[in-house]
């Protein structure tokens, strides 16, 4: 690996700089250029190059680049040396000095002889020394005087400027130690800092609190020395300013000086406060993770308790047959209410903490929103619930039908009378029992001309009403035993006919009458938004209010809209319509425009991008204009999300038609129907998350359907990878996102970020994929029911994947086993193609993978099969 290349520093050069043969002073030429001085020294010819060429690159290095691009002042102090050692220092300098030249003054030998072999000696050997600058010859330091100012010199030249070489190195040596310092900190910072932004956030609570306290104390640990280093200050542990610095010291001008110490001190001050603010966000980040860990925690606590409260009560009757057991039912509601007091009181507490945190900016506004409303809902439904019955049985004390309103008590009763008035002589045969019954699906069809007060509650009370009555004719007739056997089994026929058909007829009165009155306004509303907005974009008067970033941007924030306005207005409102009078032909319908309804798909994928646009360019001008002139409440984003709402709508109403018809003829239709609208929400929620896959080199579509997707906590065993590896794998879970496919499992790590305070809509990186024809499942893992095992590649690679239920481990394991069952069916079908293959023509198939010809290979084995050259194939 290649070495980083660091300037030299003065610890690098410590012997060399000691023995003083260069120096700078700090002291300045009067345009600002540094002074280098060699001083005499004895012995300078046999100085090491490497030595030389150190120290004055060193010394070269330390002023700043302003100053040195100037050009350098040497000053070479000969005086008591010869002519030769003139040379040779002059022969060096121009041969070795790393810097830019300005002047060269040389104080010539000052013995006579010496001065004057100096004299002849530069005239002569002038251009050998191939300097482009001027080289002066002085005779004493008076005249370099005359040159640089005395207050730029040291007192060897006659100067007033202070310098001691040995302080000189210590200040050096302690200036860049600190340099480094700082730099070594800013790298630990980052490295420290890198680790935390690449840090998972854990999805439980006590993952979450000791990943919140394993950052804490990293970073006290990182903080103190932090402190104690920024505490530090530059030599003598003083602040330096322009009146205590020496000229001399650190060979810089004192300007510079207190530059250099002050840019080391602001950069360390600057890496704390990026650190610090750094920390400070993610520190937040983490506290709100562990806050939305123990909301999640309570939330899935409270509801599971209240979702039992809620079947408790929905297994409790609102009929008595008498005085005391209507009594009885009030009390054990009385009982049940108390009994959920503290739930609902901790819902209500949690949905208050939920606010709080929303209020505060949490990160996860759009998690916990819904949870809140979840929350407050299920309290209201719970309450409104128990208020209802409780009112329903204290308005009955002395029969359940007091329970109905006054016109279906009495529709019932004329029911009931119906079947007793019947002629019993008439009923012996076939023919008066098919005109009895005739009588009664007439006065079937008087029921649409009722108007019952509340059709619900009639619903849910009706055969427990009507029951007990009808038992009635039966009873009267056993009497008459010697000629009623037939007759008995057509009353009884009737009877119980009347009950399933007024309970089934009151059902779909009130759920066609939501269906279709809902539609129309459903309707209504895809119209307005298209009218009032999408044509307004269009509209010359307004384009001046339409800002910048919207401009011909009307189909992404509107997607296929119009497309859905069409089929909902030409063909589906008029064929629910239609139902109104069979209203057992609803299921028909949904079956009918199946491949219609996918144009929801198309919707809901193109509804991040449409929000994305929307938080853009929502607080228009434009926007508001339209929404005054169409006087809606609600802004356009709450319409557009209309249509997500319409499909899941659907689902709702086709079970409550299920409830109300189970055990009739339509049951199959409606739960056919059901099954292809859930496929349809299916189907757009999984291709929302397949559009969300980045990173992904392949074509997605060439994989075929999407089967499954979810997010998961997996482990990894690899047996070519290292001990170290191997070992963090298997106790440090991944939080990944699985996409199951026919052909590939994809492996993508799940990411939420936010934009402008807006959570934006999940992206999932793409990280690896398995080829399901290489895999195996183990399908229980020891310890964990909510485990299972995926290996690949005769268990070179072994993935321990954790659900957050055993219900959806389960789902996977059926839909992996139905992949890999399917892939084990095509090679079976292969192989029995190629046993009948011609002799002398290779079995094998190119196209199937190693993993799966071993398939074709085992189970030709288990066959007993032979090839074709007579030899048997091994037993596997």
């Amino acid at each position: 690996m290649q070495q980083e290349i660091r300037p030299l520093a003065a610890v690098d050069i410590i012997e060399q700089l000691h023995r003083q043969f260069a120096i700078l002073s700090g002291g300045r030429g009067k345009d600002g250029a540094p002074i280098i001085t060699f001083p005499e020294f004895v012995g300078f010819s046999e100085i090491p190059d490497e030595d030389f060429l150190n120290v004055v690159t060193y010394l070269t290095s330390i002023p700043s680049l302003e100053a040195a691009s100037i050009g350098f002042i040497i000053v070479i102090d000969r005086r008591r040396d010869k002519w030769s050692s003139v040379k040779a220092s002059l022969t060096r300098i121009a041969g070795a000095f790393p810097g830019n030249l300005q002047l060269v003054f040389v104080l010539r030998p000052s013995r006579f002889i010496q001065r004057t072999i100096a004299d002849i000696g530069i005239k002569l050997y002038r251009d050998d020394f191939k300097m482009k600058v001027p080289i002066i010859m002085l005779n004493s330091v008076s005249d370099l005087h005359g040159y640089i100012d005395k207050s730029q010199l040291t007192r060897e030249l006659g100067g007033t400027l202070e310098y001691g070489h040995g302080q000189w190195i210590h200040h050096r040596t302690a200036i860049e130690n600190f340099a480094v310092t700082v730099k070594t900190t800013a790298q630990m910072l980052q490295t420290f800092g890198t680790d935390l932004a690449e840090t998972e956030l854990p999805n439980d609570v006590q993952c979450t609190e000791q990943l919140l306290q394993a950052h804490t104390e990293r970073h006290s640990e990182l903080k103190v020395p932090l402190v104690a280093r920024g505490a530090m200050s530059l030599p003598n542990s003083r602040p330096c300013t322009l009146s205590t610095v020496p000229p001399s010291l650190n060979g810089c001008h004192p300007a510079e000086l207190l530059f250099v110490s002050h840019r080391l001190l602001a950069q360390l001050d600057e890496t704390e406060k990026a650190f610090d603010q750094f920390w400070t966000k993610h520190h937040l980040k983490l506290n709100q993770c562990l806050q939305l860990r123990h909301f999640e925690h309570n939330f899935r606590e409270v509801k599971l308790t209240l979702d039992s409260l809620m079947g408790i009560q929905a297994k409790l009757t609102v009929i008595g047959d008498n005085v005391a057991r209507v009594e009885q039912l009030l009390r054990e509601r009385k009982q049940l209410e108390e009994r959920g007091q503290e739930p609902l009181e901790k819902a209500q507490a949690l949905a208050a903490t939920g606010d709080q945190l929303i209020q505060s900016n949490h990160y996860a506004v759009d998690s916990i929103r819904p949870k809140c409303v979840e929350l407050r809902r299920i309290c209201d439904d719970f309450a409104n619930e128990a208020k209802k019955k409780c009112d329903i049985l204290g308005k009955a004390p002395d029969h359940p039908r007091a329970l109905l309103s006054p016109q279906a008590s009495q529709w019932c009763e004329d029911g009931i009378y119906l079947l007793a008035s019947q002629a019993l002589d008439k009923c012996q045969t076939q023919e008066g029992a098919e005109t009895a019954l005739g009588d009664i699906e007439k006065f079937l069809s008087t029921a649409k001309e009722q108007q019952l007060l509340s059709p619900q509650e009639f619903y849910s009370q009706f055969h427990v009403v009507l029951t007990p009555e009808i038992k009635v004719v039966p009873r009267d007739l056993r009497r008459k035993r010697g000629r009623g056997g037939a007759m008995q089994r057509h009353w009884h026929r009737a009877g119980h006919s009347l009950s399933a058909r007024i309970l089934v007829f009151f059902c779909f009165s009130h759920i066609m009458h939501e269906l279709i009155e809902t539609e129309r306004v459903y309707v209504e509303e895809l119209q307005s938004i298209i009218e009032g907005y999408a044509a307004e974009m269009d509209n010359p008067d307004l384009n001046h209010l339409i800002p910048v970033a919207l401009q011909n941007k009307k189909e992404i924030l509107f997607g296929n809209l119009h497309e859905i306005y069409e089929f909902h207005k030409r063909i589906f409102l008029k064929e629910l319509e239609n139902c109104v009078e069979n209203p057992e032909f609803l299921g028909r319908c949904f079956l009918k425009r199946k491949e219609d309804l996918q144009v929801y798909e198309k919707y809901c994928q193109n509804k991040p991008r449409s929000e994305t646009l929307w938080r853009q360019c929502g607080d228009s001008i434009f926007f508001q204009e339209c929404q005054r002139k169409l006087d809606h409440k609600l802004s356009l984003d709450a319409y557009l999300l209309k249509p997500v709402q319409r499909i899941t709508k659907y689902q709702l109403l086709l079970k409550e038609m299920l409830k109300c018809s189970k055990n009739s003829e339509d049951t199959a239709e409606l739960e056919e129907a059901l099954a292809t609208v859930l496929d349809i929400i299916k189907s757009v929620n999984d291709s929302m998350h397949q559009i969300a896959i980045t990173g992904y080199e392949g074509d997605l579509h060439e994989l075929g359907k999407l089967l499954m997707q979810g997010s998961f906590s997996i482990w990894t065993d690899h047996k070519k990878g290292h001990n170290k590896v191997k070992d963090l794998a298997r106790f440090k879970p991944m939080q990944r996102h699985l996409f199951l496919y026919a052909k590939l499992l994809l492996f993508c790590k799940k990411r939420e970020d936010s934009v402008d305070g807006h959570e934006k809509s999940p992206s999932y990186s793409f990280k690896n994929s398995l080829k399901m024809s290489m895999v195996g499942i183990t399908e229980n893992v020891k310890g964990d029911n909510k485990k299972f095992e995926i290996w690949y590649n005769g268990r070179e690679e072994v993935y321990i994947i954790q659900a957050s239920s055993v219900e959806l481990k389960n789902l996977w394991v059926s839909e992996i086993r139905k992949v890999l069952t399917g892939q084990l069916e095509a090679c079976r079908g292969r192989a029995s193609l190629l046993d009948f293959s011609p002799p002398g023509v290779f079995c094998g198939s190119p196209s199937l993978s190693p993993f799966t010809q071993s398939k074709v290979t085992k189970y030709r084995g288990k066959r007993g099969l032979k090839a074709h050259s007579g030899m048997e194939r091994p037993k596997l």
